[in-house]
């Protein structure tokens, strides 16, 4: 558990990745789409894409020519059950977790 752990917080530990999780709340996304509101190359928001689904925190299809992302909100649980054994911490509110990669996404956006 310890090794899914640090994955999942080792993906969690960067913003832009947390920026595209928030995107992803919303609904399935074709990678260009999750591109574009970056400044930085398609092949870098890729590396992202694969280590948030390295810690399977989405998923990735290609349908047709298009390759989609989903977020895949159930691979938090071991992080929120670990967090939870400490007792300082509510259990994760999905709501609240939504609204704090919302202002996570507007802060990274526009400090770039």
């Amino acid at each position: 558990m310890t090794d899914c752990l640090d994955t999942t917080f080792a993906a969690l530990a960067d913003p832009t990745r947390r920026a595209i999780l928030a995107m992803l709340l919303e609904d399935d996304m074709a990678v260009t789409d999750v591109a574009a509101p970056f400044r930085m190359s398609l092949a870098a928001i890729s590396k992202h894409l694969a280590i948030l689904a390295e810690a399977g925190l989405i998923s990735q299809e290609k349908r047709g020519r298009i390759n989609w992302c989903k977020l895949e909100p159930d691979a938090m649980r071991n992080a929120s059950v670990w967090m939870q054994g400490f007792g300082q911490f509510e259990p994760v509110d999905l709501d609240a977790f939504e609204r704090f990669l919302e202002a996570e996404m507007h802060d990274s956006l526009t400090s770039e």
